[in-house]
C-alpha cells in the first residue's frame, strides 16, 4: 500500500512471515530509498530497535540476538557516501519515519561495520540525545586511512574518488578535513554513550591502529566510555577485514546492557548444548574442502523439508570449499530402536559417514521407548556407527513437544531427555537440547508456542531456531578447537617457498641436483635437491612473498658465508650462516630473518658477503 506522510511518498510491502532469518520483514521507500524494519515475535516493553547502517547481512548474529529478546531491526539502503552530510540527512528522514510509523522507541541503538562506521558516528554527532548505544564491526573512522590509503591500508581509489565527490572537497581538502569521527568525538564522549568496537589486528584494510586505536585513545581520554575487542577468530578473508566473530553475543549483550528496560536480558543463557568432545573429525574435513557426507535420522521432523536443509545450507556456507551429501535419513514415527536397526542401510547405504546428527526423544516418548529400551536404541546408533567409521562425528538432539515443556516446568528433566544424555556423555558426544531452549525461550518472552512455533512439527519459523542453535553448537566447536594464539606471529601458517621463485642476480644459480664436493656429510633432503648458490661478494637476489615472516632455510657446511639482506628497503643487515656443526656437516638450519612484518606484500634483498650462500628453500609465514 502507499501512503502519504509529511512532504515524501512511502511504499510499503509486506513479505512473508520467514524472510529474514525467520522474522517479518517490512519493506518500504523513503524518498526512494529501500528500507525496511524487521519485526520480533513479542516486542519488549517500549519497542527498543537496533539500526544496521551498511552490510546488515555480513555479521546478521547480533541483530537476531537482539530479534530473540524483543528488538526491532531497522535498515535503510542508502548509496557508499561515506557518511556525508546528504546522508546524515536521509538517515534524520528514515528515524522520523520508523519512529511515527512503527511506533519505535526514539532512542536508538546503532551497529556501524566498516564504512558505516562513518555513518553511525556522523548521525550520532547530529543526534546525541536519541542513541543509547553504537557497536562497531571493523569500523571506518578516519577516511584518510580508508579509502584514502596514506597509512599503512591499502585503500580504495575509487571509493576515494566518491568520498571527495561526497563531501565535495578537493584531494588536499580532504587530506586536512577535521571532520573524521576520529576527530569530532568530544560531543559524543561528553555524552557519555556506550560503544564496543571489535577489529581484527590482521585487518589490512582498515587498519585498527588508524582508525579505532586512535578514536579509542581519544573517547576514553575525554571520559568516554569504550571497549575494544580484538577478534582472534580464523579464518578470515580479505586482507583480514572480514572474519567469523570471536562471540556472537558480545555485541547483542553489550546493546541490551545499555538499552534502559532491557538489562536484565543481557547476559543470559542462549545457548543450550554441551560440546563434550566435539566434532573433531567433521570440523578438520570440512576445513580441508572436497567431498563430505553428513546423514540426519530421525523421525517426521526430520524427514520432512526445515531444519535439515536450513542446516545443510548453513554448513555449505561455513565450509565453503565442501562439496556435502547431506542425506535424509527421517521415517515419521520411528525413534532410537528402529534407528538401531536402519544404522547399516539408512546411515551407511551410501557409504562413509563424517557427521551424524540424531533425534528420537520426541517418537521415544510418545511411542512409549523409555528407560532401558531408549539407552538400548540411542546407544545401538551410536555404538554401531563408531563400530562402522571410528572416527565418526555423532550430535544428539533432543527435540520439543509440551510433554517436556511441563516437565522442565516443573523443575524435573524429562525421562528420555535423561536416557539419551546418559548415552551421550558415556561416549563424549556433543548434544543439543531444543526442548530446554524451547521452553526457556518462551517463558523468557521472546516468541509462543502457539502463535509462533505453532506445535510439535514447527513452523518455518521453529526450524529456524532449531538449525541456529546447531551453528552456534559449531561456532562454540570451531572456537574451542584451537585456543587463541599465545603469539599471533607464531609459524602456523608457515610454508616452504621453491627457490625457483627467487629473481636471481648475477651470482646465485640454482644446482637442481646439488651434492657437496668435500665428502662433508648431508642430510636427506639437503643433497641431490635444487639448492640456490650464491658464492660471488656483493651478488644480489629478490625474493617477494606474503606474511609476516621471511627467512632461509640453509645447507650450511663448512664454507658457509656471510649474507646481507634488505626486507621493503630498509637498511641492510648481516647474518653469519655458519653453525657451531658446520665444520663437519652440511647442516640444514632455518634463519628467520624478521618474524614480526605487517601483514602484506613485502620483498627481501639477499646480498653475498663472503663465503658460500646454498639455500633450499625460501621460508615465508
Amino acid at each position: 500500500m502507499t501512503r502519504t506522510a509529511g512532504l515524501f511518498l512511502l511504499t510499503f510491502s509486506t513479505l512473508s512471515a520467514a524472510d529474514w532469518n525467520g522474522y517479518q520483514k517490512t519493506e518500504f521507500t523513503v524518498e526512494g530509498r529501500q528500507c525496511y524494519v524487521v519485526a520480533p515475535k513479542l516486542a519488549a516493553p517500549g519497542k527498543p530497535w537496533y539500526w544496521q547502517a551498511k552490510f546488515p547481512d555480513y555479521h546478521p548474529e547480533p541483530a537476531i540476538g537482539l530479534l530473540e529478546k524483543g528488538f526491532h531491526v531497522a535498515f535503510i539502503n542508502l548509496p557508499n557516501d561515506m557518511g556525508s552530510p546528504k546522508m546524515v540527512s536521509e538517515m534524520d528522514r528514515f528515524y522520523a519515519h520508523v519512529i511515527k510509523e512503527f511506533g519505535l522507541s526514539p532512542k536508538v541503538s546503532l551497529e556501524g561495520v566498516s564504512r558505516g562506521g562513518l555513518f553511525v558516528y556522523n548521525w550520532t554527532l547530529k543526534n546525541l540525545d536519541k542513541v543509547n548505544a553504537i557497536y562497531c564491526d571493523s569500523p571506518v573512522l578516519d577516511m584518510k586511512s580508508w579509502p584514502g590509503g596514506r597509512g599503512k591500508g591499502k585503500g580504495s581509489a575509487n571509493d576515494w574518488k566518491q568520498a571527495l565527490a561526497a563531501y565535495g572537497v578537493t584531494e588536499q581538502q580532504m587530506l586536512d578535513f577535521k571532520g573524521n569521527p576520529v576527530d569530532v568525538l568530544e560531543p559524543i564522549a561528553r555524552q557519555k554513550i556506550p560503544a564496543l568496537h571489535i577489529v581484527s589486528d590482521r585487518d589490512e584494510i582498515v587498519p585498527a591502529a588508524e582508525n579505532t586505536d586512535v578514536f579509542a585513545a581519544r573517547y576514553k581520554a575525554l571520559g568516554g566510555p569504550i571497549t575494544v575487542h580484538r577478534n582472534q577468530r580464523l579464518p578470515d578473508g580479505l586482507n583480514g577485514h572480514h572474519y567469523l566473530l570471536d562471540d556472537w553475543n558480545m555485541p547483542a549483550n553489550f546493546i541490551l546492557r545499555h538499552t534502559p528496560g532491557m538489562e536484565s536480558r543481557a547476559g543470559t543463557q542462549r545457548d543450550f548444548f554441551e560440546l563434550r568432545g566435539g566434532v573433531p573429525h567433521a570440523l578438520k574435513k570440512f576445513q580441508q574442502g572436497g567431498e563430505a557426507r553428513v546423514v540426519f535420522l530421525g523421525g517426521s521432523i526430520t524427514e520432512g523439508k526445515g531444519w535439515r536443509d536450513l542446516t545443510c545450507a548453513n554448513l555449505g556456507k561455513l565450509f565453503p570449499k565442501t562439496k556435502f551429501d547431506c542425506v535424509n535419513a527421517g521415517i515419521s514415527s520411528t525413534g532410537s530402536t528402529p534407528g538401531a536397526f536402519r544404522v547399516l542401510r539408512d546411515v551407511f547405504g551410501r557409504g562413509p559417514v563424517d557427521l551424524l546428527f540424531e533425534e528420537a526423544a520426541v517418537n521415544d516418548d510418545t511411542n512409549s521407548f523409555e528407560g532401558a529400551s531408549a539407552i538400548r536404541g540411542m546407544e545401538g546408533i551410536v555404538r554401531h556407527a563408531k563400530l562402522m567409521n571410528p572416527q565418526i562425528d555423532i550430535v544428539l538432539m533432543h527435540f520439543v513437544d509440551p510433554g517436556k515443556m511441563t516437565t522442565y516446568r516443573e523443575g524435573k528433566t524429562p525421562s528420555v531427555i535423561a536416557d539419551h544424555e546418559r548415552v551421550a556423555q558415556h561416549y563424549n558426544l556433543p548434544s543439543i537440547n531444543l526442548a530446554r531452549e524451547i521452553t526457556y525461550r518462551i517463558d523468557a518472552g521472546e516468541f509462543t508456542w502457539d502463535k509462533d512455533f505453532v506445535g510439535l512439527h514447527p513452523s518455518p519459523f521453529g526450524h529456524t531456531v532449531y538449525a541456529r542453535s546447531i551453528m552456534r553448537l559449531f561456532d562454540e566447536a570451531m572456537n574451542t578447537s584451537l585456543p587463541a594464539p599465545i603469539d599471533y606471529q607464531s609459524y602456523f601458517r608457515g610454508r616452504l617457498v621453491d627457490v625457483h621463485d627467487v629473481q636471481r642476480g648475477d651470482g646465485w644459480r640454482v644446482d637442481e641436483d646439488w651434492a657437496p664436493q668435500d665428502k662433508v656429510g648431508t642430510r636427506k633432503g639437503f643433497v641431490h635437491v635444487p639448492m640456490l648458490i650464491g658464492d660471488k661478494p656483493g651478488a644480489e637476489s629478490r625474493f617477494q612473498f606474503e606474511g609476516t615472516a621471511v627467512g632461509i632455510f640453509v645447507a650450511a657446511g663448512p664454507d658457509a658465508g656471510v649474507i646481507e639482506y634488505s626486507i621493503d628497503g630498509a637498511a641492510f643487515i648481516e647474518k653469519a650462516l655458519a653453525t657451531k656443526w658446520s665444520p663437519t656437516l652440511h647442516i640444514p638450519w632455518t634463519y628467520v630473518l624478521n618474524a614480526d612484518l605487517a601483514p602484506g606484500k613485502h620483498e627481501l634483498v639477499l646480498r653475498v658477503k663472503s663465503g658460500a650462500v646454498r639455500i633450499v628453500h625460501m621460508l615465508a609465514n
